[in-house]
């Protein structure tokens, strides 16, 4: 089969490999459609722990089961499914255990003609996507539906702040707080980026390379009561100041890095709570599928590859030009 093959740092092709064989309690999904996360590109520049090389990435995918391994009920011949990018979990939903690991590093991932997974790990494509659609929905869904419902536990009604718009988890909490009846503005330093979260739904936006943008969200908002963000930086202690008294701030990432100082007396003054999250658990999986479905949210596609021209999809997310998620369709 062809598939993505990394070879080395920032060493990319599209090469022949062999076909996967399922073990035990394996299935063999031929793949439709998989995703790019920002995850594919730091194993890419050598910027990812436990890096091997070759290696296939790709956390995201959905596609036709087509073959079945040992112990696996062959009623899963033939379905339509998307899978979920988090193995091994653990026992505790409160957070992941030491054998928890996400597709594509370091088992092969999805960015291939054809996947070997544990039947474990399939569920049923929503009806009401596509497969483009499905194949957006894995990784960067679970983590938004985490940060949102299960860690910062999101009400209708509530003021919400998706700081740096624009990327896969931000559009879906974007997409998933309204779902759920909460108002939500969003933070870019691209006008293009807050005009599609207003078409979205968000009721606003703020550029937060402007001096003045905290004071203005302030003004306008009262403050809010959670915000989603996964930059750091220093940053990241201007929005202490966005947040309204009892707030929640839920951040996944740190690209930015970490913040300088940290204002401990606004947190503490203010009952403030800062709560980091990760993926999602096995529950959260299922209760992410379901309110999708109930919701009938569609993902939200920026662009889309064939398989042959993966380069061109990293190329676009190393840049950061995408607005929703990157998707590579086979050939």
């Amino acid at each position: 089969m062809r598939a993505v093959q990394l070879t080395g740092v920032n060493q990319l092709t599209v090469a022949e490999v062999p076909d996967p064989v399922p073990a035990a309690g394996e299935v063999i999904v031929a793949l439709r459609a998989s995703a790019l996360n920002h995850r594919d590109v730091w194993i890419k520049q050598g910027q990812y722990a436990g890096l091997k090389w070759p290696c296939i990435p790709g956390s995201d995918g959905a596609g036709l089961v087509c073959a079945a391994g040992p112990g696996v009920d062959p009623i899963w011949l033939g379905r339509e499914v998307v899978i979920n990018p988090a193995f091994n979990w653990g026992e505790s939903d409160a957070a992941q255990g030491a054998d928890f690991s996400i597709l594509g590093l370091p088992r092969d991932g999805t960015l291939a003609e054809s996947i070997a997974v544990p039947v474990g790990q399939l569920a049923a494509k929503p009806a009401h996507l596509g497969w483009p659609e499905a194949a957006a929905l894995p990784l960067a869904g679970l983590t938004a539906y985490r940060a949102v419902f299960t860690r910062a536990g999101l009400r209708s009604g509530e003021r919400v702040l998706v700081h740096g718009i624009g990327g896969g988890v931000a559009l879906f909490a974007l997409q998933f707080a309204i779902a759920a009846g909460a108002r939500v503005w969003v933070t870019s330093s691209a006008p293009d980026k807050i005009a599609r979260a207003v078409e979205l739904g968000a009721v606003g936006g703020f550029d937060y390379n402007d001096a003045g943008w905290v004071a203005a969200a302030t003004k306008a908002t009262g403050g809010f009561d959670v915000i989603v963000e996964s930059a750091g930086g220093d940053g990241f202690s201007s929005l202490l100041d966005t947040a309204a008294p009892g707030g929640r701030i839920v951040f996944f990432g740190a690209t930015r890095g970490n913040p300088s100082t940290l204002a401990m007396r606004k947190v503490f003054w203010r009952q403030l709570a800062l709560l980091g999250t990760t993926m999602g658990s096995p529950a959260d999986w299922a209760a992410m599928l379901a309110f999708v479905t109930q919701h009938r949210v569609r993902p939200v596609v920026s662009d889309t590859f064939s398989l042959s021209d993966a380069a061109a999809a990293f190329a676009l997310m190393e840049r950061g030009g995408q607005c929703g998620k990157i998707v590579v369709t086979a050939d």
